[in-house]
């Protein structure tokens, strides 16, 4: 049973990941790989309202992926987005990336590749990693504008899709503690942190959610 304080401790956190941003048209939109498909979902949707005319998808495959993704999670992802109605023509694939920064560094240098010139990136995450892949990115890539999306859902909306509540805490818990060790390291922009998720995350991680730390000397982000 994950008692009712776990429950709080992780909807602080579900909250803090949220940015918030208003979302407007960029020059394109790049969704980051990974174990959840509504990504691929939510950046269609967010090219069938017109908001970016092209789509770089990222990623190669993980632990989480290997099995369900055996092609690559950007492959995945692709084949996702055209069977819900995007051209394949708007589709960029990059498969390489294993981590956040290779992400961000790989479809940098894909678009250059292109020549397609890029003033904005609508940047499509899960819904608890919004903060770090914009912190992320903003490291990486500085001379663009940021605008971060993800699929609109509540914590509990999200346990229910994955089925597994311990685990996506886990994640949460994951994702914040890249916020803490990462900006030192070089990794992403810093963030400031309110007391109160500070709290939460030690609550958490105390109680035993653990599983998604990182080491104190992590070598990517």
């Amino acid at each position: 049973m994950i008692s009712t304080q776990v429950w709080a401790d992780a909807r602080r956190l579900w909250d803090f990941q949220q940015m918030g941003h208003e979302l407007h048209s960029c020059s394109v939109a790049m969704g980051l790989g990974s174990h959840d498909l509504g990504v691929a979902d939510t950046t269609a949707d967010l090219y069938h309202r017109g908001m970016a005319p092209l789509i770089v998808f990222t990623g190669a495959t993980s632990r989480t992926t290997r099995e369900r993704m055996p092609r690559g999670e950007a492959e995945h992802y692709r084949d996702r987005a055209v069977a819900l109605g995007v051209p394949e023509s708007d589709i960029i694939v990059e498969p390489k990336a294993r981590n956040t920064g290779e992400n961000i560094r790989f479809s940098h240098a894909l678009l250059e590749e292109q020549r397609v010139p890029v003033s904005s990136v609508l940047l499509v995450s899960k819904p608890y990693e919004e903060r770090r892949a914009y912190a992320t990115a903003r490291m990486l890539w500085p001379d663009v504008e940021w605008v971060s999306a993800s699929t609109p859902m509540t914590l509990t909306e999200y346990v229910d899709s994955i089925q597994d509540a311990r685990l996506v805490i886990d994640m949460l818990v994951g994702a914040q503690h890249r916020l803490m060790v990462y900006p030192r390291q070089g990794f992403m922009i810093e963030q400031a942190i309110p007391g109160d998720v500070a709290g939460a995350f030690e609550r958490l991680r105390s109680d035993g959610f653990t599983s998604r730390l990182v080491p104190e000397d992590a070598d990517r982000s």
